[in-house]
């Protein structure tokens, strides 16, 4: 399978896992999981074929992991990002003591007002390397990027938690635990 198509595979998959699962009339379990033969059928029912090889392909080569399977591989999940109301089960923990957050200069000021917000999503995404704050960033115009202080928020009563795929997640992040590491 070509790169074009796994990209369209792997959008239309974050569209109606993380955002309208009933569009393909699916419900996310708890955890957001799915059944893989429901979620293949919905598809195709709705003109859009994926076929087993391919989806365990975008599984297995999406950059951001953004996708995973039961141990069973017979259920499939967004690992992060949701819109919909959605419980994953993720348990609190210890995040490393600095991490990153990547956003596009034209909002920084807003942000070291009101601090990161989780807008639409469950959730504030922090990476815990400069590199994916970076490349993050670079999504959004010109690329700034945060370090967040995770000891003093552990230390304030905070909750993190870590998705599959090393996003690490928080309700939001205050102003006063940011700091403005890198406009480039």
């Amino acid at each position: 399978m070509d790169q074009a198509r796994q990209i369209k595979i792997s959008k239309f998959l974050s569209k109606h896992l993380r955002h309208s699962p009933e569009k393909l009339g699916l419900s996310l379990s708890p955890g957001g999981w799915v059944a893989v033969d429901e979620l293949l059928a919905d598809c195709t029912k709705r003109g859009f074929l994926i076929t087993r090889t391919q989806l365990e392909q975008v599984v297995a080569n999406n950059d951001k992991q953004r996708f995973s399977f039961d141990q069973n591989r017979t259920n499939i999940r967004a690992n992060q990002g949701h819109s919909v109301e959605v419980d994953l089960q993720l348990e609190p923990q210890t995040p490393p003591e600095v991490l990153y957050h990547g956003t596009g200069e034209h909002s920084v000021e807003s942000i070291l007002k009101s601090g990161l917000i989780k807008m639409a999503r469950h959730h504030v995404h922090l990476s815990k390397d400069l590199q994916t704050a970076l490349k993050v960033g670079r999504r959004h115009g010109n690329p700034v990027v945060l370090s967040i202080d995770t000891t003093g928020m552990l230390e304030a009563g905070f909750t993190f938690y870590c998705s599959a795929n090393g996003v690490w997640l928080v309700d939001h992040v205050p102003a006063n635990y940011l700091q403005v590491i890198s406009i480039l």
